[in-house]
C-alpha cells in the first residue's frame, strides 16, 4: 500500500508543518506498515530537529508515547530563546527607527518563527494578530491569513478554517491577485473534502487543476487524487467525461497512480470488473490520506452505489447472475449488495429473488413533482394565514 501521507507525498515546497501531519499521521495509522511508520518516524524527528521545534517535539512526543531525548529538547529550547530575543530586537528598531512596512514584516517574521517552534495556539493567533494590525495591503493580510489556515489544518481544528476562509473571502472582495483566489480555492476544497462535502469540494478542484500553485500543501498528483475522488461520487457521467476523463491537466499526472487511472476509465467505460479490481487499491488510498481517511467507508459506499445507479439504468430488468459475472462477483455477494441500497432507498430497483432478476424501478417524476407542489403550496398558505393573523392584531 502506497501512503499518501508518508513522506514520498512531500517534496521539498511543502509546509513544515503539513510534513509534520502528513507524518505524525502514518504513525498513527494502524493501516501503515513498519517500513513507512519508521520512515516517517526519522522524517519526523529529522523535521523537528533541524528546525528547532521545540514545542511541537514535547506533544508529539506525549502523543506518540516516545522518550524526549532532554539534551536535543535544551539545546532546542536555548536556541528558541535566542531567536525570540533577536526577533523582540528587530521589532522594537522597526518601530523606533524605520517605518510600517519594515514593522509589519518584523512582527510577521516573529509570528511565522513561533508558530514554527511550537509555541501554544492562543499565542500563535495573538502573535499573527497583532502582525495584521500592523498590515495595510491587503495581499499581504491575505498571506497572514493562509499562514493561520496552515495552522489551522496542522491543529485540525476545521471551525477555525471555516472562520478564516470566510475571512479570506471578505478580503477578496476588497482586491486580492488571481494566485491568492486560486489558492484560496483549495484550502476551501480541502476545508469541504474534510468535512464530507465531496460535491462542492470537487468542483473546486476542478477549477484549481489549470491554476495550481498551492504547493505548501500538497504536490500536483496529490490534488489530482483529490479531484478524481471527490468528482466520480458527484458528477454525472457525461460531466465526468467532459471535466475530468477528458482533462488534458489530468491526464498529464493521473498515470503516476495507476489504480486511480484504472478506476476512472472503468467507471466511464462500464468495465465493472476492472472497477472493482481497482476499488481495494483506491481504498488503501484513501484511508493513507490524512484528510480522506475518516470518509473511506463513505466513499466506498457512494461509489458503489454510483457504479450500480449507472448499470441498472440501462436495463428495465436483469438477472441477478450476469449481473454479477459483468461485475465480477458472486450472486449471493451482489444480492446482499443491492439488498442495502434498496432498503435505504438509494437504488431504485427490487430484487425477485425467486426468479433471481433484478427489476429497475422507473421514478414517477410526474407524480413527485405534482406532491411536491402541493406540499410547497400548503406551507406557503399556513404562512400567508399565519402572517394575516398577526397584522390582524395589529
Amino acid at each position: 500500500m502506497t501512503v499518501a501521507g508518508a513522506p514520498s507525498a512531500v517534496n521539498e515546497e511543502t509546509d513544515l508543518l503539513i510534513v509534520i501531519s502528513r507524518a505524525r499521521f502514518v504513525l498513527k495509522s494502524p493501516d501503515a506498515s513498519p517500513q513507512q511508520k519508521e520512515a516517517a518516524a526519522n522524517q519526523l524527528r529529522e523535521c523537528i530537529f533541524k528546525e528547532g521545534c521545540s514545542g511541537y517535539y514535547k506533544s508529539i512526543c506525549a502523543e506518540l508515547g516516545w522518550a524526549v531525548d532532554e539534551a536535543k529538547l535544551a539545546e532546542m529550547t536555548e536556541k528558541t530563546e535566542k531567536e525570540l530575543a533577536a526577533l523582540e530586537e528587530k521589532i522594537n528598531d522597526a518601530i523606533e527607527n524605520l517605518g510600517d512596512s519594515e514593522v509589519k514584516d518584523a512582527l510577521t517574521a516573529k509570528a511565522d518563527f513561533i508558530c514554527k517552534v511550537g509555541a501554544p495556539q492562543s499565542e500563535r493567533t495573538l502573535a499573527y494578530k497583532i502582525a495584521e494590525e500592523k498590515t495595510i495591503a491587503i495581499g499581504h493580510k491575505l498571506d497572514i491569513v493562509f499562514s493561520q489556515l496552515v495552522m489551522s489544518i496542522f491543529d485540525n481544528d476545521f471551525n477555525l478554517m471555516r472562520t478564516l476562509i470566510d475571512k479570506c473571502k471578505q478580503l477578496l472582495e476588497k482586491g486580492g491577485d488571481w494566485e491568492r483566489k486560486n489558492k484560496l480555492k483549495v484550502y476551501e476544497a480541502i476545508y469541504l473534502m474534510a468535512t464530507r462535502n465531496f460535491s462542492e469540494a470537487g468542483d473546486l478542484f476542478l477549477s484549481s487543476v489549470a491554476t495550481f500553485t498551492t504547493t505548501e500543501l500538497f504536490p500536483y498528483t496529490t490534488l489530482v487524487l483529490y479531484t478524481v475522488v471527490c468528482c466520480i461520487t458527484s458528477l454525472d457521467r457525461v460531466t465526468l467525461k467532459k471535466k475530468v476523463v477528458d482533462s488534458p491537466e489530468i491526464l498529464s499526472v493521473i498515470s503516476e497512480t495507476p489504480a486511480l487511472e484504472q478506476i476512472l476509465n472503468a467507471l466511464y467505460d462500464c468495465k465493472y470488473a476492472l472497477f472493482f479490481q481497482a476499488l481495494p487499491a483506491i481504498a488503501d488510498l484513501i484511508k493513507a490520506d490524512m484528510f480522506l481517511e475518516a470518509h473511506h467507508r463513505y466513499f466506498l459506499r457512494e461509489i458503489r452505489k454510483v457504479i450500480y445507479s449507472q448499470f441498472l439504468d440501462s436495463y428495465k430488468s436483469v438477472s441477478l447472475a450476469a449481473m454479477a459475472q459483468t461485475f465480477g462477483v458472486s450472486p449471493s455477494f451482489l444480492d446482499a449488495e443491492l439488498a442495502k441500497f434498496v432498503v435505504s432507498g438509494d437504488l431504485n430497483c427490487k430484487i425477485d429473488k425467486v426468479a433471481g432478476i433484478v427489476e429497475t424501478l422507473q421514478p414517477d417524476t410526474k407524480n413527485t413533482l405534482y406532491q411536491s407542489t402541493i406540499r410547497k403550496g400548503d406551507n406557503l398558505l399556513n404562512r400567508v394565514q399565519k402572517l394575516g393573523r398577526v397584522i390582524d392584531m395589529e
